[in-house]
Protein backbone atom coordinates (compact mmCIF):
# COMPACT_ATOMS: atom_id res chain seq x y z
CA UNK A 1 0.00 0.00 0.00
CA UNK A 2 2.89 2.34 0.77
CA UNK A 3 4.46 1.63 -2.61
CA UNK A 4 1.12 2.19 -4.35
CA UNK A 5 0.63 5.54 -2.64
CA UNK A 6 4.05 6.79 -3.72
CA UNK A 7 4.20 5.27 -7.20
CA UNK A 8 0.69 6.06 -8.43
CA UNK A 9 1.12 9.83 -8.44
CA UNK A 10 4.30 9.91 -10.55
CA UNK A 11 4.88 8.95 -14.18
CA UNK A 12 7.87 6.66 -13.60
CA UNK A 13 7.84 3.23 -15.19
CA UNK A 14 6.97 0.42 -12.77
CA UNK A 15 7.93 -3.26 -12.85
CA UNK A 16 5.77 -5.63 -10.77
CA UNK A 17 7.29 -9.01 -9.90
CA UNK A 18 5.65 -11.99 -8.26
CA UNK A 19 4.39 -15.51 -8.69
CA UNK A 20 1.32 -16.26 -10.78
CA UNK A 21 -1.84 -15.18 -8.99
CA UNK A 22 -0.27 -12.75 -6.51
CA UNK A 23 -2.27 -9.79 -7.83
CA UNK A 24 0.14 -8.12 -10.28
CA UNK A 25 -2.64 -7.08 -12.66
CA UNK A 26 -4.70 -5.77 -9.76
CA UNK A 27 -1.81 -3.62 -8.56
CA UNK A 28 -1.32 -2.30 -12.09
CA UNK A 29 -4.97 -1.25 -12.23
CA UNK A 30 -4.67 0.50 -8.86
CA UNK A 31 -1.56 2.33 -10.10
CA UNK A 32 -3.51 3.56 -13.11
CA UNK A 33 -6.60 4.47 -11.08
CA UNK A 34 -4.51 6.54 -8.66
CA UNK A 35 -2.56 8.37 -11.36
CA UNK A 36 -3.17 11.64 -13.16
CA UNK A 37 -3.93 9.49 -16.20
CA UNK A 38 -6.90 7.74 -14.59
CA UNK A 39 -9.42 9.34 -16.98
CA UNK A 40 -7.56 7.94 -19.98
CA UNK A 41 -7.48 4.24 -20.98
CA UNK A 42 -5.33 1.51 -19.48
CA UNK A 43 -4.32 -0.81 -22.31
CA UNK A 44 -3.37 -4.36 -21.30
CA UNK A 45 -0.93 -6.26 -23.52
CA UNK A 46 -0.42 -9.98 -22.87
CA UNK A 47 3.14 -10.27 -24.17
CA UNK A 48 3.04 -14.07 -24.05
CA UNK A 49 0.09 -14.18 -26.44
CA UNK A 50 1.38 -12.03 -29.31
CA UNK A 51 2.89 -14.02 -32.21
CA UNK A 52 6.32 -12.68 -33.13
CA UNK A 53 5.22 -12.03 -36.72
CA UNK A 54 2.39 -9.77 -35.53
CA UNK A 55 4.21 -7.95 -32.75
CA UNK A 56 4.93 -4.70 -34.57
CA UNK A 57 1.48 -4.48 -36.09
CA UNK A 58 -0.27 -5.24 -32.78
CA UNK A 59 1.75 -2.74 -30.77
CA UNK A 60 2.63 -0.03 -33.26
CA UNK A 61 -0.21 -0.36 -35.76
CA UNK A 62 -0.02 -0.39 -39.53
CA UNK A 63 -1.18 1.54 -42.56
CA UNK A 64 -3.50 0.25 -45.22
CA UNK A 65 -1.71 -2.00 -47.69
CA UNK A 66 1.31 -2.58 -45.44
CA UNK A 67 0.91 -6.33 -45.88
CA UNK A 68 -1.60 -8.85 -47.16
CA UNK A 69 -4.82 -8.43 -45.20
CA UNK A 70 -4.11 -4.86 -44.09
CA UNK A 71 -7.31 -3.45 -45.57
CA UNK A 72 -7.39 -0.36 -43.35
CA UNK A 73 -5.16 1.69 -41.08
CA UNK A 74 -4.82 0.35 -37.55
CA UNK A 75 -3.68 2.47 -34.61
CA UNK A 76 -2.07 -0.32 -32.54
CA UNK A 77 -2.09 -0.79 -28.79
CA UNK A 78 0.61 1.77 -27.97
CA UNK A 79 -1.25 4.60 -29.72
CA UNK A 80 -4.48 3.52 -28.05
CA UNK A 81 -2.72 4.03 -24.71
CA UNK A 82 -1.75 7.65 -25.47
CA UNK A 83 -2.46 9.77 -22.41
CA UNK A 84 -3.08 6.66 -20.32
CA UNK A 85 -1.22 3.56 -19.13
CA UNK A 86 0.33 0.77 -21.17
CA UNK A 87 0.45 -2.42 -19.10
CA UNK A 88 2.80 -5.08 -20.45
CA UNK A 89 1.83 -8.31 -18.71
CA UNK A 90 4.41 -11.14 -18.76
CA UNK A 91 6.95 -8.84 -20.37
CA UNK A 92 9.75 -11.39 -19.84
CA UNK A 93 8.10 -13.67 -22.41
CA UNK A 94 9.04 -11.31 -25.25
CA UNK A 95 11.78 -12.77 -27.49
CA UNK A 96 14.95 -10.62 -27.85
CA UNK A 97 14.03 -9.19 -31.30
CA UNK A 98 10.74 -7.91 -29.89
CA UNK A 99 12.51 -6.57 -26.82
CA UNK A 100 14.74 -4.46 -29.08
CA UNK A 101 11.71 -2.98 -30.87
CA UNK A 102 10.00 -2.25 -27.57
CA UNK A 103 13.14 -0.60 -26.19
CA UNK A 104 13.16 1.94 -29.01
CA UNK A 105 9.52 2.85 -28.40
CA UNK A 106 10.03 3.15 -24.64
CA UNK A 107 13.25 5.18 -24.92
CA UNK A 108 12.14 7.63 -27.59
CA UNK A 109 8.38 7.60 -26.97
CA UNK A 110 8.03 7.46 -30.74
CA UNK A 111 6.81 4.66 -32.95
CA UNK A 112 6.53 3.99 -36.67
CA UNK A 113 3.45 2.05 -37.82
CA UNK A 114 4.22 -0.87 -40.12
CA UNK A 115 4.31 0.36 -43.74
CA UNK A 116 4.49 4.04 -42.78
CA UNK A 117 7.35 6.46 -43.41
CA UNK A 118 6.25 8.74 -40.58
CA UNK A 119 6.94 8.42 -36.87
CA UNK A 120 4.27 9.15 -34.27
CA UNK A 121 4.87 10.65 -30.82
CA UNK A 122 3.32 8.57 -28.04
CA UNK A 123 2.83 9.66 -24.43
CA UNK A 124 1.99 6.84 -22.02
CA UNK A 125 2.81 5.60 -18.53
CA UNK A 126 4.50 2.19 -18.67
CA UNK A 127 3.73 -0.57 -16.17
CA UNK A 128 5.14 -4.07 -16.69
CA UNK A 129 4.79 -7.37 -14.86
CA UNK A 130 6.30 -10.84 -14.92
CA UNK A 131 6.29 -14.00 -12.84
CA UNK A 132 9.72 -15.00 -14.12
CA UNK A 133 12.97 -14.25 -12.22
CA UNK A 134 14.33 -11.35 -14.26
CA UNK A 135 17.71 -11.51 -12.53
CA UNK A 136 18.29 -14.95 -14.04
CA UNK A 137 16.78 -13.92 -17.38
CA UNK A 138 19.18 -10.97 -17.60
CA UNK A 139 22.20 -13.01 -16.54
CA UNK A 140 21.50 -15.59 -19.24
CA UNK A 141 20.95 -12.95 -21.91
CA UNK A 142 17.30 -13.84 -22.41
CA UNK A 143 16.23 -10.38 -21.27
CA UNK A 144 17.98 -7.19 -22.34
CA UNK A 145 19.74 -5.28 -19.59
CA UNK A 146 18.99 -1.91 -21.21
CA UNK A 147 15.28 -2.69 -21.51
CA UNK A 148 15.17 -3.80 -17.87
CA UNK A 149 16.49 -0.44 -16.69
CA UNK A 150 13.90 1.34 -18.84
CA UNK A 151 10.90 -0.58 -17.51
CA UNK A 152 12.02 -0.83 -13.88
CA UNK A 153 12.68 2.67 -12.64
CA UNK A 154 10.43 1.60 -9.76
CA UNK A 155 10.10 -2.07 -8.87
CA UNK A 156 8.02 -4.02 -6.38
CA UNK A 157 7.74 -7.74 -5.59
CA UNK A 158 4.40 -9.09 -4.45
CA UNK A 159 4.91 -11.87 -1.88
CA UNK A 160 3.14 -15.20 -2.35
CA UNK A 161 0.09 -15.89 -0.22
CA UNK A 162 1.93 -18.54 1.84
CA UNK A 163 4.12 -15.73 3.19
CA UNK A 164 1.07 -13.62 4.08
CA UNK A 165 -0.83 -16.01 6.34
CA UNK A 166 -2.45 -13.13 8.22
CA UNK A 167 -4.12 -12.02 4.97
CA UNK A 168 -5.71 -15.36 4.08
CA UNK A 169 -8.85 -15.11 6.18
CA UNK A 170 -9.67 -11.45 5.37
CA UNK A 171 -9.14 -12.18 1.68
CA UNK A 172 -11.31 -15.28 1.86
CA UNK A 173 -14.13 -13.18 3.35
CA UNK A 174 -13.80 -10.59 0.59
CA UNK A 175 -13.82 -13.26 -2.10
CA UNK A 176 -16.89 -14.84 -0.49
CA UNK A 177 -18.74 -11.50 -0.52
CA UNK A 178 -17.83 -11.03 -4.18
CA UNK A 179 -19.05 -14.53 -5.08
CA UNK A 180 -22.36 -13.95 -3.31
CA UNK A 181 -22.91 -10.74 -5.29
CA UNK A 182 -21.80 -12.24 -8.59
CA UNK A 183 -24.08 -15.28 -8.41
CA UNK A 184 -26.97 -13.76 -6.50
CA UNK A 185 -26.58 -16.26 -3.66
CA UNK A 186 -28.16 -16.06 -0.25
CA UNK A 187 -26.13 -15.39 2.86
CA UNK A 188 -22.83 -17.26 3.02
CA UNK A 189 -20.41 -17.31 5.96
CA UNK A 190 -17.13 -19.07 6.65
CA UNK A 191 -17.17 -21.67 9.40
CA UNK A 192 -14.66 -20.91 12.19
CA UNK A 193 -13.31 -24.43 11.58
CA UNK A 194 -12.06 -23.29 8.18
CA UNK A 195 -9.43 -20.91 9.51
CA UNK A 196 -6.66 -23.42 10.29
CA UNK A 197 -7.30 -25.24 7.00
CA UNK A 198 -7.11 -22.05 4.96
CA UNK A 199 -4.00 -20.83 6.75
CA UNK A 200 -2.12 -24.15 6.50
CA UNK A 201 -2.71 -24.64 2.77
CA UNK A 202 0.30 -23.40 0.69
CA UNK A 203 -1.92 -21.87 -2.05
CA UNK A 204 0.44 -22.42 -4.99
CA UNK A 205 -2.01 -20.50 -7.17
CA UNK A 206 -1.99 -17.62 -4.65
CA UNK A 207 -4.92 -15.15 -4.66
CA UNK A 208 -6.41 -16.64 -7.81
CA UNK A 209 -6.54 -20.13 -6.30
CA UNK A 210 -8.04 -18.85 -3.05
CA UNK A 211 -10.68 -16.82 -4.90
CA UNK A 212 -11.71 -19.74 -7.12
CA UNK A 213 -11.82 -22.15 -4.17
CA UNK A 214 -14.05 -19.86 -2.12
CA UNK A 215 -16.29 -19.12 -5.11
CA UNK A 216 -16.77 -22.81 -5.88
CA UNK A 217 -17.56 -23.56 -2.23
CA UNK A 218 -20.10 -20.73 -2.10
CA UNK A 219 -21.87 -21.98 -5.21
CA UNK A 220 -21.89 -25.68 -4.29
CA UNK A 221 -22.62 -25.49 -0.57
CA UNK A 222 -26.15 -26.29 0.59
CA UNK A 223 -25.34 -24.78 3.97
CA UNK A 224 -25.12 -20.99 4.40
CA UNK A 225 -22.15 -21.55 6.73
CA UNK A 226 -19.43 -23.07 4.54
CA UNK A 227 -18.10 -26.16 6.32
CA UNK A 228 -14.63 -27.67 5.91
Amino acid sequence: RSFLTRAAVVDASVLILGETGTGKSLLARHLHAGSRRAERPMIVVNCAAIPESLFESELFGHVRGAFTGAHADRAGLVRTAIGGTLFLDEVADLPPPQQAKLLTAVEERRIRPVGSSKEVDVDFRLVSATCRPLGEERASGRFREDLYHRIALLSVTLPPLRERVEDVLPLARRFLEAAVRRHGLGERLLSPKLRPLLERHPWPGNLRELAHTIEAAAVLSTDPVLPP
